[in-house]
């Protein structure tokens, strides 16, 4: 790595961080025309591209750094996650199971990849899915919710109350937003 390429690297990181966002943009610009695609590059303006909603840019740029580097998980996280945003469900699955292949504890793509399945209708798998994301991330309520959500769409109820019940125990306002939505009610859980 050169000395220019670290000098505008740490230019656009300074950018980014007072918010200069559209000037940090420029930079990474520069970087892409001067050193060609770089991975990390690439990675940084994608992200600025998907905070000012330019989401077809964002896509584009996270293709071009998975090409780049094709053994980041996190990039092929990012690329799921856009995807499925956009609708594009069939593909944002393989990134996901791309980005869990490469880093098996990247959490978020586990809960990516259970969102997909529902939305394909795999409920069976999507449980399995979800119940490795609440492994890896015990105390965050995104994964538990939508466990419960499946088993309520699979008619299985008893399932559906002792998750709001588990969530009782550290995150009520999840648990009486599922109780709301369900007309299910739960006790609070032992520990």
């Amino acid at each position: 790595m050169n000395l220019r390429y670290r000098i505008l690297k740490i230019q656009a990181q300074v950018l980014i961080v007072f918010g200069r966002n559209a000037a940090a943009s420029a930079v990474l610009d520069r970087m892409l025309a001067e050193f060609g695609d770089d991975a990390y590059v690439l990675a940084s303006r994608a992200h600025l591209h998907a905070l000012a909603g330019r989401r077809d840019a964002a896509i584009a740029d996270y293709r071009r750094t998975v090409a780049c580097d094709p053994k980041a998980a996190l990039g092929w996280f990012n690329l799921g996650f856009l995807l499925e945003e956009s609708g594009e469900r069939v593909e944002a699955e393989g990134c996901f199971r791309q980005a869990i292949a490469l880093d098996p504890g990247l959490d978020r793509a586990w809960y990516g990849l259970g969102l997909v399945l529902v939305h394909a209708g795999r409920t069976e798998e999507a449980i399995a899915v979800f119940k490795r994301n609440t492994e890896l991330q015990p105390m965050s309520p995104y994964g538990w919710y939508q466990l419960a959500r499946v088993h309520v769409d699979r008619h299985e109820p008893d399932e559906a109350v002792r998750i709001i019940g588990h969530l009782k125990g550290f995150e009520p306002k999840v648990a009486a937003q599922l109780e709301r939505e369900t007309g299910l009610k739960a006790p609070v859980a032992a520990r």
